[in-house]
């Protein structure tokens, strides 16, 4: 902690109103300690239990009402990853729809929207046109989509309803990236009629930190709901009538539809939505129009201070932002900023933007006058100046309708309340604080404290992404490095940090394979190559990334087909861009012809992309870099510690062999490779560096460990995976195994088929069993159907395996049990699992086993100490049938 506390001192922590969407906030310390510090919201893993995620799953529906309220559209998403994604996805969701290739997009959106757009644009072939969208002709039938900013990133307000009309008459659809707490007091974007509304909530109580993380937002018609990305929480109910929550419309998703989902995210933003979220419970809609209140009164005096002073505001009907234009030399400004320590906007035009925030005080306000020369006081300008002049309050865009009158948003607002409630949610959920989460390919390790506790330093928590980079100086070494280490654990030779999560990291990936062949006159080179076997995130970013798709099947032991593979590559051999694999396999074994593979599609002038997801398996014992791969994304979120939070933050930083270093993601705003050559094909992320924030967590795990412990890590998650299948081999087939070596890798997959046969049992029913027994379900149906993937991972000790094998064998005997007619088909405790305490000590108790078999079916399961699901079985299609993705009734309430 001491290094660590020093490498963050070098950040120097100045006031920035820079704005672009990234603004400092009080976040509330309840919160603060309450989730973001807190295991128990941190460990948990995306809610695909619902019957063991209640809690965070209504913290989510929270989130969904708050954005649709605020928006005023009928539908949102439980986040995305940041605004600029959020906004690419709107704009993709545009070329779904209507098939048209161009998009028309704003000036005036902020200027890493557009790189992100841009780039997302580029490799599906979409153009992009920059112009006024005010005086935009749409009659050519060719836009797809129109994307603007409300309030721009100049700060001003602008009626978007003529252009909405004139694109809906002519069928192009609408995107309006936007500013939740604008929106507490200025018309929603749903008054403009537009479809789609995206933007981040990153101001609603989640700290800065250099650019995150921060979730994105996602809102949009109900006529559009199937097309809309990322996942969705619905209300539905669970086999006995009761109302429970659920991820809804799955079926959009990159893990059933692959290469034909709607986006291929994955990983969220769902811890921070979840603050966020809490953030608008707290202070309720008297408490957010007070903030934003504030920041705009404040706005509005110091709008009439540097008018009086000389200076001419740019920006006519603004919330929080300022443009102006100065009288007297920029060179004095920036000379008085950095005495004051204070960072503003700079526009290429010279004109100066100001963005207030909740923190403003009026010390602060005083010290940017003084900046600007003025010589009036406070009490002057306010007794000279006409501050309701510019009111939003007193112009036509004035919000007239109501947002947040849920009770959940009117009820804690006290700490006291907001602490319960947190906690309430907290207990219904299972997270690592309670038991081993097995799920395959997901790497639910121990995030120590010391890991997580730098990432609420203040200087790491309250930098602006923007800010020059001799500010972030204790960033700058801590990227350093952490890149040094990650090349010298993988044999690579540059990393990019911007990519938010492992699919990102993906598209990433892919983006600079296919910008490195055009740059060698190569652009037809784009079959991509997938195994079968392949996480869903890789054809769905591969189909992002506009690549065509060629499958590659696998063997009866679960490696690449290597003849098949010849075949393909033999086939498309002018045509090859790369090879997406993942090694070990997604079936848990090591491929041995892995460098075989990788020289195959080298001979044909291919790349190969090694996707990272299970390098838990490699790391201290082999190297991707070594073994032939060109390319990987790194899942911090897994083998480098950095929790799930229910659905995110992760991150998925790229990492490249040298011949691909110059074509690594770049920035709008922030320059990354300074004086190195850049042939970069754009942005994948809002912030430069990504998640900033939480890096310090992979960077405390790699200095603890040392190399001799990372390798240690690795030996063990592969030898607490062996020892399981091994104990539970006379009960389960373990479906894939080594030819050679009869061993797995660091997972295995249990084969639960014929049990269908045999007993009627299917994975899904002992997924819900084992919840009986305090834990959640491995990995289901995926990467085979039918079936359950385990990874146990180093963190866990044998005690706890051996108490989790013992689970799945007393299930086991539950299902003889039914093989042998002595349990009833249909009413037995794993078609009826898992059983709420309400169930059981009920009055009475109708199941043909006793209430101590269904709570307690092992010696280990204790009453005091027992996590119990507090919903029945979810009944999936009643949920999808009738979909309700905002806060149930007030009559739920009460």
């Amino acid at each position: 902690m001491k290094k660590i506390r020093g490498i963050a001192e070098k950040n120097q922590i100045w006031r920035s109103y820079i704005g672009m969407g990234y603004h400092n906030c009080c976040v509330p310390h309840a919160i603060m300690r309450n989730i973001f510090e807190n295991p128990g919201w941190t460990t948990q893993y995306t809610p695909y239990q619902p019957e063991v995620s209640q809690g965070r799953l209504e913290g989510l529906l929270n989130y969904q009402t708050l954005v649709t309220d605020l928006t005023g559209l009928e539908v949102a998403n439980a986040s995305l990853l940041d605004e600029g994604t959020a906004a690419a996805e709107g704009l993709g969701l545009c070329h779904r729809h209507n098939k048209r290739t161009r998009l028309l997009v704003s000036p005036d959106v902020h200027p890493q929207t557009l790189s992100v757009v841009q780039t997302r644009a580029d490799s599906l072939g979409l153009a992009v046109d920059i112009a006024n969208v005010s005086t935009a002709d749409f009659s050519s039938h060719e836009y797809a989509g129109v994307l603007f900013q409300y309030p721009d990133t100049s700060g001003e307000l602008h009626d978007y309803s003529e252009v909405v009309h004139k694109a809906h008459a002519e069928g192009t659809l609408t995107v309006c990236a936007t500013d939740p707490l604008a929106l507490t007091l200025a018309r929603p974007p749903s008054e403009f009629f537009v479809d789609i509304a995206v933007g981040t909530t990153q101001r609603l109580g989640v700290p800065l930190g250099y650019g995150g993380p921060h979730a994105g937002f996602f809102a949009c018609r109900q006529s559009l709901v199937r097309l809309m990305p990322g996942r969705m929480i619905g209300l539905t109910r669970d086999m006995n009538g009761n109302n429970a929550y659920r991820l809804a419309l799955q079926t959009r998703e990159q893990h059933i539809r692959r290469d034909k989902a709607t986006s291929n995210i994955c990983t969220a933003q769902a811890l921070l939505a979840n603050m966020s979220a809490m953030y608008a419970v707290y202070h309720g809609p008297k408490g957010l129009r007070r903030i934003a209140n504030k920041i705009h009164n404040a706005t509005l005096l110091l709008r009439e201070g540097l008018r009086m002073a000389g200076h001419t505001i740019l920006s006519t009907l603004v919330f929080d932002t300022l443009r102006v234009s100065t009288s007297i030399p920029k060179a004095d400004i920036l000379s008085r900023c950095e005495f004051k320590r204070i960072n503003l906007r700079h526009f290429p035009d010279n004109s100066i933007g100001i963005s207030l925030d909740e923190t403003i005080t009026k010390e602060d306000i005083e010290d940017i006058l003084w900046i600007f020369g003025s010589t009036k006081s406070l009490n002057e300008i306010l007794n000279e100046g006409n501050l309701k002049a510019n009111s939003i309050g007193q112009s036509e865009l004035k919000r007239t309708s109501p947002y947040l009158t849920h009770p959940v948003f009117n009820m804690h607002h006290s700490e006291s309340r907001i602490v319960r409630y947190m906690k309430s949610l907290e207990n219904k959920d299972i997270s690592l604080v309670h038991s081993m989460i097995p799920l395959g390919s997901c790497t639910m390790k121990l995030n120590s404290t010391t890991e997580m506790m730098p990432c609420s330093l203040q200087h790491f928590t309250d930098i602006h992404p923007f800010v020059p980079r001799e500010q972030a100086q204790g960033y700058s070494q801590l990227f350093r490095e952490l890149e040094n280490d990650l090349c010298k654990i993988t044999g690579y030779d540059r990393i990019s940090f911007q990519p938010n999560s492992g699919a990102q990291g993906e598209y990433a990936g892919l983006r600079a394979i296919q910008t490195y062949h055009s740059s060698r006159g190569e652009s037809h080179r784009n079959v991509c190559l997938i195994p079968v076997s392949a996480h869903g995130t890789n054809p769905a970013s591969a189909q992002m990334a506009g690549m065509e798709l060629v499958p590659i099947s696998v063997t009866k032991s679960g490696g690449i087909d290597f003849s098949h593979l010849k075949e393909a590559v033999e086939k498309h051999s002018k045509n090859l861009s790369c090879l997406m694999i993942t090694y070990p396999s997604t079936f848990g074994v090591f491929e041995e012809e892995v460098s075989d593979v990788c020289r195959l599609i080298h001979d044909h002038g291919g790349q190969v992309y090694l996707d990272g997801a299970n390098m838990n398996a490699q790391v201290g014992l082999c190297r991707p870099g070594d073994y032939g791969s060109d390319v990987s994304h790194l899942n911090l979120h897994k083998t480098f510690c950095i929790p799930h939070g229910g659905g995110g933050p992760g991150m998925g930083p790229i990492a490249v062999k040298a011949h691909l270093a110059p074509f690594l993601p770049n920035h709008p705003v922030i320059d990354l490779f300074q004086n190195e050559e850049s042939q970069s094909f754009g942005a994948v992320s809002a912030a430069p560096f990504g998640s900033s924030n939480i890096l310090p967590i992979s960077w405390a795990y790699i200095k603890m460990m040392g190399g001799a412990g990372l390798r240690k890590a690795t030996q063990i998650a592969i030898l607490n995976a062996n020892y399981m299948s091994k104990l539970l081999e006379e009960h389960y087939k373990t479906l894939y195994k080594s030819p050679q070596s009869g061993l797995v890798a660091h997972e295995f997959i249990l084969d639960i088929r014929d049990f269908k046969k045999t007993a009627n049992i299917e994975a899904v029913d002992i997924a819900k069993r084992l919840m009986d027994f305090g834990f959640h379900a491995p990995t289901m149906s995926w990467p085979v159907a039918g079936t359950l993937m385990i990874e146990p991972t180093e963190s866990e000790d044998k005690q706890e395996l051996d108490r989790f094998c013992q689970a799945l064998i007393s299930i086991r005997q539950e299902i003889q049990e039914i093989e042998e007619g002595r349990m009833d088909l249909r009413l037995n405790p794993l078609k009826m699992a898992p059983h709420t305490q309400a169930q059981v000590t009920a009055t009475e108790w109708d199941r043909p086993y006793t209430r101590e078999q269904a709570a307690f079916p092992a010696p280990f399961v204790r009453a005091d100490t027992k996590i119990w699901p507090t919903v029945g079985r979810i009944d999936d299609m009643y949920g999808d049938k009738h979909l309700v993705c905002t806060c149930p009734p007030i009559l739920e309430y009460f």
